[in-house]
């Protein structure tokens, strides 16, 4: 009688750890869950993912182009990637709600294209610039007020305490006040000017900075009826699968499209079209 009970418990407990198993790796597998229904949310949005590199290219485009797909999927948004400059026209501007400079490098725009995009910005169009979006169309004006600051070098690939300038903001309020990360950290040619600094770098807690105590690594702006965010993230693959950098990502969307539902307090510098 004791033998059957035992063979019985035994029985129980395998069947519990089974089923146990089996639910930890169905959440596992499972998707991001959506956003609740009051929350902000990026479904049914459409977005440019711009990669096209006339410089140095980053391996990171792979891996932070394979996230943006995956992350449209989940939250049920279009994106749809390019490195053909042929893209930015008005007519195909329109159909987009932001487009994403990821890593792109050097002079990639026509003067016609150039054109194009800054009416669709000036006119409402959201734009996001990830990393190497800094060293990109340095000799185009309304570029370099559009991304905010033009890169000038960087040290090595180390770790650094980012401080969070901005605990309101969609891209930022997910962090702690001091947020410390692995990326390659640029130095600017100068600090950003009229924008709205979201994150920037404790100096001391790495080698190579070259920009004193003032020293911003992400910042946004309104420029007319448009948006623009760039955050100097994004160097490396492990990037694009560090849960926080992913919500500082999806954040910096919902930003850029006006899709957030509670702006920060302090707002963006408009630009001055003159």
């Amino acid at each position: 009688m004791i033998v059957a009970r035992l063979i019985v418990a035994c029985m129980l407990i395998a069947t519990a750890q089974a089923v146990g198993s089996r639910t930890a790796l169905a959440a596992h597998t499972q998707p991001a869950a959506e956003p609740k229904a009051d929350a902000p949310s990026l479904r049914g949005a459409r977005m440019l993912l711009f990669t096209k590199t006339a410089g140095f290219r980053h391996g990171s485009i792979k891996a932070g182009s394979a996230y943006f797909k995956e992350l449209a999927k989940e939250r049920r948004f279009e994106i749809v990637q390019t490195e053909d400059s042929a893209e930015f026209n008005a007519e195909k501007l329109a159909g987009f709600d932001a487009v994403i400079f990821l890593n792109t490098t050097g002079d990639v725009l026509n003067d016609e294209q150039q054109s194009a995009f800054e009416h669709y910005i000036r006119n409402g169009g959201g734009y996001l610039g990830i990393h190497a979006a800094s060293d990109t169309e340095f000799e185009w004006e309304f570029y370099g007020e559009l991304v905010g600051a033009y890169f000038s070098g960087h040290p090595r690939v180390q770790k650094a305490t980012v401080r969070v300038d901005d605990h309101k903001h969609p891209s930022t309020r997910h962090l702690p006040t001091t947020w410390p990360r692995t990326d390659e950290w640029y130095n600017f040619r100068k600090p950003p000017e009229n924008v709205h600094v979201l994150l920037s770098l404790d100096t001391s807690s790495y080698e190579g900075s070259t920009m004193g105590d003032d020293h911003p690594i992400a910042w946004c702006r309104q420029m007319d009826k448009g948006r623009s965010l760039y955050t100097g993230g994004g160097h490396t693959n492990e990037s694009f699968v560090e849960p926080a950098f992913q919500k500082h990502l999806i954040g910096s969307l919902l930003w850029v499209t006006a899709r957030d539902h509670a702006p920060s307090d302090a707002q963006p510098v408009p630009s001055d079209p003159s």
